[in-house]
């Protein structure tokens, strides 16, 4: 970048002291942050023919007044001009409020532009723009940038006008001639030009094509390249298994794999044998059998001597893993559990054993990274529902001095596109296949609150010896009200079941030992109807509960409520999701449709995406997501991908280092702190 564009905005022709410090609170100090500052949206003053109009869009129509224009006036200072306009073979009605002036300068015979709302129904444009005389003068295409009340739309436009001008020769082109010729996209200081002021609909859209490819390439080349530095720091890391011993075991398991679980498998297993440090992220809908994947990975580094490890959000998923694990291993390996709740000689006795290299596998919470376990020649390390924990955990273990290979795991589904953007610097294993003999969960949308119905097929489960959820939603603005719903629903189900029946409540106000405590009471079934605020713990395993009842599922994503339904359907009987919800709009009512007719977790998330994007798809407060300033990772998914070839094989090729053409990508990649940072390692 040529330095001039580092100097600060009040450079620019037209801005002094007091503009400067309100464009500073755009974000807006150099030359290059003006440049760049690209509008959110355009308005259109094309001319249309009427017939390609929108009912509802804002347009610009050109004709002839048939008549002088009438006014009416009412109330203090109100008034409708309306003047009838004859466009090709039509007469359309324009409407205009409060300005009654107009008329004095209006006749009949005079051509008029006006701009405004237009109503298909009636041929009719509410006006909010208008001037005597043809279109041709004004600019067809003028740009709408966020603004704040200190900074008006014209004084932004005539500012970065004059940036333009000034400042857009400076602008050097960052992508090589070959990229822009392969892909046909237009050089940089046109594109700037075209993306502020677009002379016509298909230069704006090359314009976009160019930026949104840009910012992709260099997002996805730092994210390759900080692959690339992180497996280099962690050379020496091959664990040469014995395959033998590892086939014998995957022999000796109930249920033969799935070809999705030995697809990954042989991903994860090439990792652990090459030289870097293994960072993979394993992701499979609720079932598709995980878990016994990660069994397999654990067995083959534990049979080349190495400690191995498994880190859970919560204590009873802790003890659940431990549970199922022993199960699947045997006498094989010596497993041991450390949680919050495991204290005193016991404890210690634990921390010896794990220094001593006296277990093979320990299972935990976060407790497994505290100071005071200290691991013997620690090799692997699985992340279970990795989103759940902060990134300074899992980077705690690498701080401890060691370099395990990691396998993250999610039962969340992510399209595979946001998958490798979101998680850059990880290689993603996906299994996409259930395992037989899994019987779907069976959907149903029941409009409006709890119903006599729903109540009778509840008592109908459990009088065959099952459990229930029942789910209420927690919207943050409402805490308070949220809990309130569900004490009276907990209230409302205790009246009609119990005595009989135990119904147990569990909200954000209990404690994590009041939380632990009722959700042990349901895994052993000593509570038969679960109500709950939260979400119910992801991965908690009760084979025994076979209904799922959500209320207002219209204000849960689908993902959650695909979470949610696959807590049930874990045991061998039929299994059922009820949804309570009244949608006013047509998402929440596609959503239920959704839900009702498709049970494949990445078929959801992909339609999760198209009616929420992809901010709310991870949740704003973690999603650790990018924020692009042209480009949309869901609508332009295939631009992002093809930058992510190409950034991969720059990073591959040493090419950024090696080929000059790359030389101004390399400027803004070390640019980066983070980078930086890595790099100084």
């Amino acid at each position: 970048m040529s330095n001039i564009l580092d100097s600060s905005i009040s450079e620019v022709k037209g801005i002094g002291e007091k503009l400067q410090a309100h464009l500073n609170e755009l974000g807006l100090f150099n030359i290059q942050d003006l440049l760049f500052y690209f509008p959110f949206r355009y308005d259109s003053y094309e001319i249309k023919p009427l017939t390609e109009l929108e009912h509802d869009e804002k347009a610009t129509v050109e004709g002839q007044l048939i008549a002088d224009p009438t006014v009416q006036f009412y109330g203090k200072k109100k008034s409708r001009l309306t003047m009838n306009l004859q466009v090709d073979q039509f007469v359309v009605k324009a409407v205009m409020f409060n300005r009654s002036f107009a008329k004095k300068q209006l006749s009949a015979g005079d051509t008029v532009t006006v701009t405004g709302k237009w109503d298909q129904n009636r041929l009719q444009v509410t006006v909010s723009q208008y001037k005597k005389g043809l279109a041709k003068n004004q600019e067809p295409i003028q740009p709408v940038y966020t603004l704040k009340e200190s900074v008006t739309l014209i004084t932004l436009r005539k500012v970065i006008k004059e940036a333009l001008n000034e400042y857009a020769s400076d602008v050097d082109e960052i992508l090589p001639e070959n990229v822009i010729l392969n892909y046909k996209l237009p050089e940089r200081k046109r594109a700037l030009w075209q993306m502020h002021y677009p002379e016509s609909r298909v230069l704006l859209k090359h314009a976009k094509r160019r930026f949104i490819y840009e910012e992709f390439l260099i997002f996805q080349v730092k994210m390759q390249l900080l692959r690339k530095l992180q497996r280099e720091s962690t050379t020496g890391n091959a664990q040469n298994y014995d395959n033998n011993e590892l086939t014998q075991f995957v022999q000796t398991l109930p249920f033969p794999l799935t070809g999705a679980q030995k697809r990954s498998l042989a991903e994860i297993l090439k990792d652990m044998k090459n030289p870097y440090r293994m960072n993979r992220l394993l992701q499979g809908d609720v079932g598709s059998g995980k878990t016994i994947v990660a069994a397999i990975a654990l067995y083959a580094s534990i049979t080349t001597g190495k400690q191995t490890a498994l880190m859970v959000p919560t204590e009873i998923l802790a003890e659940q893993h431990a549970a199922s694990l022993k199960e699947v291993f045997g006498e094989r390996i010596r497993i041991v559990l450390l949680t919050g709740s495991v204290k005193g000689k016991r404890r210690k006795e634990i921390l010896e054993q794990i220094k001593g290299h006296k277990v093979d596998l320990i299972i935990g919470t976060h407790a497994l990274i505290q100071d005071e376990v200290d691991f013997n020649d620690l090799g692997f390390v699985i992340v279970d529902e990795q989103h759940r924990f902060g990134v300074n955990q899992r980077r705690t273990l690498r701080d401890k001095g060691l370099h395990p290979d990691m396998l993250f795991m999610t039962a969340t589904p992510i399209p595979r596109t946001l998958a490798i953007t979101a998680f850059g610097d990880m290689d993603v294993s996906v299994i996409d296949e259930m395992p037989a003999g899994r019987k779907p969960v069976d959907t149903y949308w029941v409009k409006g609150q709890i119903t006599e119905r729903v109540l009778a097929f509840i008592q109908k489960e459990v009088n065959q010896g099952h459990q229930a959820y029942v789910i209420c939603p927690l919207i943050e603005e409402s805490d308070e009200l949220d809990i309130q719903n569900a004490v009276d629903l907990y209230n409302q189900l205790a009246e009609v079941y119990e005595p009989n029946v135990k119904v147990g409540l569990m909200h954000g106000r209990l404690s994590n030992d009041e939380k632990e405590e009722v959700m042990q009471q349901f895994a052993s079934n000593e509570v038969q109807i679960l109500v709950s605020t939260t979400v119910v713990e992801v991965g908690v395993n009760v084979p025994n509960a076979t209904v799922m009842v959500i209320h207002d599922a219209d204000r849960f994503g689908l993902s959650q409520l695909h979470q949610l339904r696959g807590r049930v359907g874990r045991g061998a009987d039929q299994s059922y999701c009820i949804l309570l919800a009244e949608p006013k709009g047509d998402v929440g009512k596609e959503r239920m449709r959704i839900m009702t007719e498709t049970t494949d977790g990445f078929e959801l998330s992909e339609q999760d995406l198209k009616l929420r994007g992809p901010g709310d798809f991870f949740g704003r407060k973690q999603s650790g997501m990018p924020e692009f300033k042209v480009g949309d990772m869901v609508h332009d998914y295939r631009a992002l991908e093809t930058a992510r070839q190409d950034a991969a094989e720059i990073i591959s090729n040493d090419s950024l280092y090696n080929d000059e053409r790359y030389a101004k990508i390399k400027q803004i990649i070390e640019q980066d702190e983070h980078i930086l940072g890595k790099v100084l390692d």
